[in-house]
C-alpha cells in the first residue's frame, strides 16, 4: 500500500496562524504531502482563503460582523489572521510547491465554479470536497477529471452512498468514526478515506493499522515522527 498522506490542516496551524500563507509554505518545510483549506466568495467575485464566514478583529467598525459574501477583496484585505492577511487562493497555490495536493473545501456557498477554474491546472495535485454535496456535485459537472471528496461526520449505513451520489474519490471522515470496515467499503469502490482532524498519535497509528489513506493534522510534525516518516 502507498504511504499514508500527511494533510496539514489549514496548513501547518500549529505552528503558523491557520489558512495563512505562511501556514502553508510552512507545512511544505515540514514535509507535509498536501493541505487543507476552505474558501470563500467576496462581493467582488475573488476566491479567498478563510474559515469563518464572518472575518474577526475588522479593521474598521463598519466592517464589523459581516460576511465576506458581503465584502469587497478591498475591504477584505485589511483583516489579519495571527498578524496576517487572509490570502486569496490563487495566492496560495503560488506559494505552495507544485508536489504538493491542494484539497479545497468549498466552504462559502458558490465557490465551486472558481474553485475548479484555479485548481484545474494542477491536475492530479489538486482537489474538491465539502459538507454541501450539492457543490461537489457541480465541480463534477465543471471538471470531471478532478478529484472529489465529500465531507462527513455521521456514519450512515452504507458508508459510500454519499460518495456514489457525486461519484467522489474520497470520503472525509470524523477520525473517530473511522473503522476497518468503512475503509474497506471505500477501497471496494476505488475510492479512499481521508480521516480529520487527527492530532494525537494513538489515534494516527490506529487509522494507520486499519488502511486509512489520508491524515488531516494541525502538527504535521508529530504525524511524521507517529508514522515514522
Amino acid at each position: 500500500m502507498p504511504p499514508i498522506e500527511i494533510i496539514a490542516h489549514r496548513g501547518a496551524s500549529r505552528e503558523r496562524p491557520e489558512n495563512t500563507v505562511a501556514a502553508f509554505v510552512r507545512a511544505a518545510e515540514l514535509g507535509a504531502d498536501g493541505i487543507e483549506l476552505d474558501v470563500h466568495l467576496t462581493a467582488d467575485g475573488i476566491l479567498v482563503v478563510h474559515h469563518d464566514a464572518i472575518p474577526h478583529a475588522p479593521p474598521r467598525p463598519e466592517l464589523a460582523n459581516r460576511d465576506i459574501r458581503s465584502l469587497t477583496f478591498e475591504e477584505l484585505s485589511g483583516f489579519r489572521v495571527g498578524g496576517q492577511p487572509i490570502p486569496t487562493l490563487a495566492q496560495v497555490i503560488d506559494a505552495v510547491s507544485s508536489r504538493m495536493i491542494v484539497y479545497c473545501e468549498l466552504k462559502g456557498a458558490g465557490t465551486a465554479s472558481s474553485a475548479v477554474a484555479l485548481l484545474a491546472p494542477r491536475g492530479a495535485a489538486a482537489a474538491v470536497h465539502s459538507f454541501d454535496h450539492r457543490q461537489v456535485a457541480q465541480a463534477r459537472q465543471l471538471w470531471p477529471v478532478l478529484a472529489r471528496g465529500v465531507l462527513e461526520a455521521s456514519y450512515h449505513v452504507v458508508p459510500t452512498d454519499t460518495m456514489a451520489s457525486v461519484d467522489a474519490r474520497d470520503l472525509w471522515q470524523a477520525a473517530e468514526l473511522i473503522d476497518g470496515e468503512m475503509v474497506e467499503a471505500a477501497h471496494a469502490r476505488g475510492g479512499r478515506v481521508i480521516a480529520w482532524t487527527v492530532d494525537d498519535p494513538a489515534t494516527m497509528l490506529r487509522l494507520a493499522s486499519i488502511g486509512t489513506d489520508g491524515l488531516c493534522t494541525n502538527d504535521v510534525a508529530l504525524c511524521r515522527r507517529t508514522l515514522n516518516r
